[in-house]
């Protein structure tokens, strides 16, 4: 299945709008969000690892103890694709606000 192409700086900005709690460019989307203890977070890490196995996408986790950083990137176009943008909206789900 081929993947969704490279988004265009003005697409990812626009993107951006609907997800207020993710910064970033066409390079990468992040996100740092700190959850309740360690375990929370490595719960957390499980729930979205659920996720990016559904959409054969896989986001690079951070964890330093109950925080977590997360990039969002398609390595293989070189930068954000709309794959990334749907990961997000589907994290979002998964961590608090």
């Amino acid at each position: 299945m081929p993947r969704p192409p490279r988004l265009s700086p003005d697409e990812v900005t626009a993107g951006l709008r609907a997800l207020p709690l993710w910064s970033g460019d066409v390079d990468g989307l992040h996100r740092t969000v700190q959850l309740a203890s360690f375990r929370a977070a490595v719960a957390r890490i499980v729930a979205i690892a659920d996720v990016a196995e559904e959409l054969d996408h896989h986001p690079d986790v951070d964890l330093r103890w109950r925080t977590l950083h997360l990039t969002l990137v398609s390595h293989s176009e070189g930068g954000v694709s709309a794959l990334d943008l749907e990961l997000a909206r589907r994290i979002d789900e998964l961590l608090p606000a």
